[in-house]
């Protein structure tokens, strides 16, 4: 008897990619990130395996309406380093908003990624932006819904 095996993807075949928008208004910004990692590393795929790219892309619009609980608002810095000595530079959560919002996804979402060469290659599927327009009509975007 001869058992049949699940057939897992290798580097050749050609894995189907989609483009997702996220409307990430009202939304809390780690419950979203933590979503639109699962969908960039694939895992809402049954083809999924650890080393391969099969994720889809993601297109975040409204992210300066994204949301934190707690005290983050006031509390949360965000740290970058120059790589000269006293190079430290910090900001708040709120100076960040207010200049780049998109930072602020882009930053939690690449922490959920792994922190290696795919992880380099999935942000790279993720975009961002500031208000409900995007340049991404011709894909023909799913709109998602993340609770």
């Amino acid at each position: 008897m001869k058992i049949q095996k699940t057939p897992v993807p290798d580097g050749k075949t050609k894995i189907e990619k989609k483009f997702y928008l996220v409307d990430a208004s009202g939304k809390t910004l780690g419950r979203l990130a933590s979503s639109i990692a699962m969908i960039l590393l694939g895992k809402h795929k049954s083809c999924w395996v650890p080393y391969l790219d099969t994720g889809d892309y993601v297109i975040v619009v409204n992210a300066e309406k994204v949301k934190v609980t707690g005290r983050k608002m006031t509390e949360k810095m965000y740290y970058r380093h120059s790589g000269y000595p006293g190079g430290l530079k910090k900001e708040t959560f709120i100076s960040l908003m207010q200049k780049s919002p998109e930072t602020i996804i882009e930053h939690a979402v690449k922490g959920m990624l792994p922190h290696n060469r795919l992880g380099r290659k999935l942000i790279k599927k993720l975009k961002v932006y500031k208000g409900s327009e995007h340049v991404h009509e011709a894909q023909q975007p799913i709109p998602l819904e993340i609770k």
